[in-house]
């Protein structure tokens, strides 16, 4: 079994705040007039955006919630999710945020199931209305007593979000400081949902000191600073999205520029006209925008700081991403929402090498493990502060995923080298076997992803009456490309064992993914059948 830690001087284990409405407060305090959040026209400085949130909590607190009730937020990446969720939050309340790919029901699942008594929830978005989807859905919502509608318009039953705001006109801000200064380290902060891809989603619950220490962490070893201007695509639901860039953001006095969905075209003229600097995401973000046709036609000069993760990360990107964009800082990570979002990183300084092959080592302050022999793919284990308090009111469940010592079972297959770098090579549900040989998709992904006419690829194992499973690979060609099955298979066979070989290869446009840039296997598998 071969074991990594960190517990540098790095770990900043004291972050200077008890808890996020001490951040909030402390970053309008801090950073006052410089901009924290840029949508569209609208430009709301630290001062301001610490005013807005505490009418969003002085409202919540109008409206009955109290410490430890949970509050849900179902909308895309705006201001006004920052406001809503920060001002619920400095309420006291564990903000559950819903993932804006669920259909109502499933969203209605999860709000079932955490006893959600508040919801904010987006109006229409990308042609589906949120709020409609809601009220079809077919479960019960005892627990839910107010539905917030994040634009002008609700129906009866349902509050607009300047409805909302003015109820709590008659708390003071002394009550709203007060209510925030009760809220202890130790409380939950938020329970976060498990994406889903292979099951049904499971909440884990993560402490605001947890979460403090983890991103102020995260942004020692970027390097985020102030003044820094951070387009925030990955959604805010996730782990990626609000704490590796709200919190951080709040923590350096960086310029939070949020993106609704993901659209290269977008991405390229926010980083032109708002000299985006910081621009983490997963690695089809980044494949995007090296592929685009118009790329050079955008000055993309100010970009300084990637950080990428959430998916294989093809060989290749890390040098691309330096060479062509000339962007001095690329560092690759892992996490998962049970260890708050992250696990290991790489540091400023490592060799374009590591940087590209693995995802760095573990955070100040945690152990990882992998449950085999040195060099060899097992599955990774985690100690450390960063591991969630379990799943929220699921003991069976929580003491699968940790073990009596304090393991947390990630789920997930990787190897650790000699410097204690992590590569992750695959899920443990993903592998299949061929022959008698454990392949692991993600490894042959990652070979797949050398050929020059590949943009994107998956595989999935499928049933062989002579070997059990073989591979089936899912491609997404480069422009103007002709590659053929039959060309990738044979490429395929110079470059790899022959176990590890797609027999089949099929062509689409892109590949299902969730919006924290994973590709749903459970998709590929449904057609591969």
């Amino acid at each position: 079994m071969s074991d990594a830690a960190d517990s540098g001087a790095a770990d900043s284990g004291d972050a200077g705040w008890g808890s996020i409405p001490e951040l909030v407060r402390g970053a309008a305090e801090r950073y006052g007039e410089r901009e924290a959040v840029v949508e569209g026209r609208t430009r709301v400085s630290y001062a301001e955006l610490g005013e807005r949130v505490e009418r969003a909590a002085a409202a919540c607190m109008a409206c009955g919630i109290g410490p430890g009730d949970r509050v849900a937020v179902w909308a895309p990446n705006t201001l006004d999710w920052i406001v809503s969720a920060l001002g619920a939050v400095t309420a006291g309340a564990v903000l559950v945020p819903l993932n804006t790919r669920f259909k109502g029901t499933e969203a209605a699942d999860v709000l079932a199931r955490s006893r959600a008594r508040l919801l904010f929830i987006t109006g229409t978005f990308l042609g589906t209305s949120y709020v409609a989807s809601l009220r079809r859905a077919d479960i019960e919502l005892p627990h839910l007593e107010q539905v917030v509608v994040l634009a002008d318009g609700a129906p009866d039953e349902y509050r607009t979000w300047k409805d909302f705001l003015a109820s709590g006109e008659g708390v003071s801000s002394a009550e709203v400081r007060a209510r925030a200064a009760s809220v202890a380290g130790s409380d939950p902060s938020d329970i976060i949902f498990t994406s889903g891809t292979t099951g049904r989603p499971k909440g884990a619950v993560i402490t605001h000191a947890q979460t403090l220490r983890s991103y102020a962490i995260w942004s020692d070893l970027a390097g985020l600073r102030e003044g820094d201007r951070y387009l925030i695509v990955n959604p805010f639901f996730h782990t990626f999205g609000y704490k590796a860039g709200i919190i951080a953001c709040l923590m350096r006095g960086a310029t939070m520029v949020p993106q609704p969905v993901f659209n290269v075209d977008t991405v390229l003229a926010n980083i032109a006209a708002e000299r985006i600097s910081v621009l983490p995401g997963p690695p089809t973000l980044h494949q995007s925008l090296l592929d685009h046709p118009s790329r050079d036609a955008h000055d993309l000069s100010a970009l300084r700081l990637v950080v990428t993760g959430a998916a294989v990360v093809p060989l290749r990107l890390v040098e691309r991403l330096r060479s062509e964009l000339h962007i001095p800082t690329v560092l690759t990570a892992y996490g998962l929402s049970e260890a708050s979002g992250i696990v290991t990183m790489c540091r400023r300084g490592d060799a374009p090498e590591t940087i590209a092959s693995t995802s760095g080592r573990a955070i100040p302050g945690t152990e990882v493990r992998v449950r085999a022999e040195p060099g060899t793919p097992g599955e990774v284990l985690v100690r450390g502060f960063n591991v969630m308090r379990g799943y929220f009111e699921d003991p069976a469940g929580t003491a699968a995923a940790i073990t009596p010592d304090g393991w947390l079972r990630t789920g997930d297959v990787g190897v650790l080298d000699e410097a204690g770098n992590l590569r992750i090579t695959d899920r443990i549900k993903d592998m299949f076997i061929v022959g008698g040989f454990n392949a692991y998709p993600a490894e042959i992904e990652q070979l797949l992803g050398l050929h020059p006419d590949v943009a994107d690829i998956a595989v999935i194992g499928i049933p062989d009456a002579r070997l059990g499973e073989v591979g089936k690979a899912y491609a997404v060609r480069r422009p103007a490309s002709t590659l053929t099955a039959d060309d990738l298979i044979a490429w395929s066979r110079r470059e790899m064992a022959n176990y590890k070989v797609p027999r089949e290869v099929e062509f689409v446009t892109e590949l299902p993914r969730n919006a924290g840039g994973k590709v749903l296997k459970t998709e590929l598998r449904a057609r591969g059948r």
